[in-house]
């Protein structure tokens, strides 16, 4: 009798393991290596994992596929280098406890081999032989705290990186999806670095490393992030400096600092707030010497830091022998073409839709809506102030050349109509008096009375937005609900719980759409999905080739400049400022707004379209939806008595549902296919019957029509439980199928007023009868 799976493993393939060296320190069976993508009820998808993990030296060398006995050995193979080629590992085994099958993806072929290799000859085959130094680099273990410890897709940034540092390169680039832990990565990258003891010139220190950012919340982030390393870290900034007598701090290994506190800026004119003066702008990057760092890792690295003219280009060549490690979310080069030209092609990228079809980030659905005033048509009538250039406004014009009062007003009331009110939700505006004026129409509809409910948080708040930022980040806490802000919350900004991201400014730019995305993905305890409220066709980029797609080749690199330098994008005043900060940049004046009131038009939602994203993470369009519906169900039953036999009966309408959730498709998707086809009063069963088998949708309240029609009512001569029958029915009417569930008879004989459960029971002649009464009105219904 053939040997079981779990019996080849253990009697087996265990013993030939350990047989070539590899003791239990070495191998992980069962090795899960994702969470599985977030479901609808706070349930999971499917978890990928490798049977066995072969680890050396804290490195992945191999991983193994077991089969049972009297299996094939190389079934599975293909799987087996999909996961390998995910986790980033060159050697693949597949075997049934006999016959050994190696497939090295380094040279892309395999062979049948008699013996598995020793941990050393497998080491040696991915390494060769590395020096001492080089060798200590790679293989120090990571950073392990309790239960804290790196995803797979950080532990190979991390080793990515730290391999490329002990082969001498210089400039890296991690791309790595908003809410994927590039701080933490920074982290683990910097902790190995600093106890391995490399350094530049390989003398026996620890290294010194600037960690730069653009924004004081997420130097401050950063640093939290890093505090098994406290003690060795030091924040630049201009109190700090101030105490020292004007000098920068030298007596640390870690510094961390926001560019404008260190660079000395040629182009604009700075002011500071006297009370603070925090980040006085005086150059102070220059009294450090050239060599003082042997790194200097970038943050947001896409936000011009590589841009010939930008200041951060100024430190980066003032400390240009340390190595520059880049990191970004956006991996698209169409408008960050410097910073892939500065570092080169990145060593490690991780996806949005890795991350949330590997359950660590959040799916989302999208809602796109339309209003009859996303153009303006000319009308001498409306002007209050000022003088339109052209005939016809469009949607890149409003808050920025034409503000009409009504119009934030119409976008906040449907705001508030299509979220939860506790739903923290972040609302990206045009620009800091866009944020002002939606925060006030916000106020005006707002059923909430708490005066902080929304809030704007933009640089003009300093300390008080900031406090309201942290505030809003707090998963304890309520309030603030909303913020509206502009470019100030598009990076780093860590908030869990947001459930909303509301688009009301125009996104041309992919790197921008995605850092505001990523505002809604981070995991949450009971958050299934976050919704993107998208009222300026913001969304329309989720069709573009960019979008998650190839990245465009990139040539040059290590230092390499942009050929032609881009001009400073016209940006928001928020985004030149720190994020916050008590640093108020002054730009040239700009020309008087027109501001129009509507008023022979009624301002009003035309349109509102919900769409879902596949596991592409492009949300579907309607018609591939619905034939995505039609096949998924099509696994469920062949006709319509098959359907109906599924959804008269309470426990199998309960188990398809459960199904089709664990198929990404949950009941808010099959509700709103009611508003596809005009079917808000009928039943889903209707809805899934038009869609399979191309039936009449009937309302709820034709279906409750036939069944009073019908001789089932009158077969019950008992006045109570007639009584009790048409308020069941009565319920579907108003409520919908969920009245009907199988948990739901004990509710339904307390709302009746008919009496005890016993009490009414005893009108069908007992609980059992009157529970299966129950359930065939349910058949009645769907007849």
């Amino acid at each position: 009798m053939a040997l079981s799976e779990s019996d080849t493993r253990s009697k087996l393939i265990d013993p030939r393991i350990k047989e070539s060296e590899w003791n239990e320190s070495h191998i992980v069976r069962e090795y899960f290596f994702t969470d599985g993508r977030k479901l609808i009820g706070n349930k999971r998808g499917k978890q990928y994992f490798v049977d066995y993990l072969l680890t050396y030296k804290n490195t992945n060398l191999a991983i193994i596929e077991a089969k049972a006995e009297n299996k094939d050995p190389l079934d599975g193979l293909q799987q087996s280098i999909n996961y390998a080629e995910k986790l980033r590992i060159d050697f693949v085994y597949t075997t049934n406890g006999h016959k050994i099958y190696e497939h090295s993806l380094k040279e892309g072929n395999g062979r049948w081999i008699e013996n598995y290799p020793t941990p050393t000859e497998l080491f040696e085959r991915k390494y060769g032989q590395p020096q001492t130094k080089q060798e200590a680099i790679i293989t120090y273990p990571f950073h392990i705290e309790g239960s804290m410890k790196p995803r797979f897709y950080q532990q190979i940034a991390v080793q990515k990186t730290i391999e490329a540092i002990a082969d001498g390169k210089d400039r890296i680039l991690l791309t790595l999806a908003t809410g994927t832990g590039k701080t933490y990565i920074s982290f683990q990258i910097v902790y190995r670095l600093f106890q391995s003891k490399w350094n530049r010139d390989g003398s026996d220190r620890r290294p010194k490393v600037l960690f730069l950012a653009d924004r004081n919340v997420l130097a401050d982030q950063s640093m939290n992030t890093f505090n098994p390393l406290e003690k060795d870290c030091v924040r630049i900034n201009g109190k700090e400096i101030k105490k020292r007598g004007g000098k920068v701090p030298t007596n640390a290994n870690v510094f961390f600092a926001i560019y404008q506190s260190i660079a000395e800026n040629k182009n604009r004119v700075i002011e500071v707030s006297e009370e603070d003066g925090e980040d006085d702008v005086k150059g102070y990057y220059q009294q450090y010497p050239s060599n003082f760092f042997d790194l200097i890792i970038i943050d947001e690295c896409h936000r011009g830091s590589a841009n010939d003219e930008s200041s951060w280009r100024e430190i980066l060549n003032h400390f240009k022998s340390a190595v520059h490690l880049g990191l970004t979310a956006t991996p698209k080069r169409d408008d960050n073409g410097d910073t892939y030209k500065y570092f080169g092609d990145p060593i490690y990228e991780y996806s949005l839709k890795d991350g949330i079809n590997d359950g660590f980030l959040t799916p989302y659905k999208v809602k796109r809506i339309q209003t009859n005033i996303d153009e303006y048509r000319f009308d001498p009538n409306d002007i209050i102030t000022g003088e339109l250039e052209s005939q016809i406004v469009t949607l890149e014009q409003f808050e920025k050349q034409i503000v009409i009062p009504k119009r934030t007003e119409l976008i906040a009331k449907t705001v508030l109509e299509n979220m939860n009110p506790m739903d923290k939700t972040i609302v990206f505006c045009v620009n800091q008096q866009h944020a002002s004026d939606m925060k006030i129409a916000i106020d005006k509809f707002k059923t909430i009375k708490d005066n902080n409910y929304c809030v704007r948080v933009t640089s003009d708040e300093g300390d008080i937005g900031r406090n309201f930022l942290e505030m809003f980040q707090n998963n304890d806490r309520d309030i603030p609900t909303i913020l509206t802000s502009s470019k100030m919350l598009t990076t780093g900004v860590d908030a869990k719980n947001v459930r909303n991201v509301v688009l009301t400014a125009p996104i041309k730019s992919m790197t921008e759409f995605k850092q505001i995305i990523g505002r809604g993905t981070r995991v949450y305890e009971g958050k299934d999905f976050f919704t993107i409220i998208d009222f300026v066709g913001a969304t329309n980029l989720f069709y573009d080739d960019r979008w998650d797609g190839i990245p465009e080749e990139v040539s040059g690199g290590k230092g390499e400049t942009s050929p032609t330098p881009r001009p400073p994008k016209e940006e928001d005043e928020d985004s030149n400022t720190g994020g916050g900060d008590n640093t108020i940049i002054v730009d040239p004046p700009i020309r008087e707004k027109v501001t129009i009131d509507i008023r022979g038009k009624k301002l009003k939602v035309i349109n509102i379209e919900t769409t879902y994203v596949g596991e592409d993470g492009i949300p579907l369009k309607t018609e591939d939806y619905l034939e995505l519906l039609i096949g998924v169900l099509g696994k469920f039953y062949n006709n319509e008595d098959g359907l109906r036999e599924i959804w008269s009966n309470p426990k199998n309408r309960k188990d398809l549902l459960n199904k089709l959730k664990e198929m990404n498709i949950d009941e808010s998707q099959l509700d709103d296919l009611k508003q596809i086809f005009e079917a808000q009063d009928s039943d889903i069963y209707d809805v899934l019957a038009h869609l399979s088998f191309n039936m009449d949708i009937k309302s709820r309240n034709e279906r409750v029509i036939a069944v009073e029609n019908s001789d089932f009512v009158e077969k019950y001569h008992n006045e109570k439980a007639k009584q009790f029958i048409e308020f069941i029915l009565d319920r579907y009417r108003k409520d919908g199928v969920k009245e009907l569930d199988d948990d739901k008879l004990g509710k339904l004989v307390d709302l009746s007023g008919l009496g005890t459960i016993r009490e009414v029971a005893v009108n069908f002649g007992g609980i059992p009868q009157m529970g299966h009464e129950y359930l065939e009105l349910q058949k009645e219904i769907y007849k």
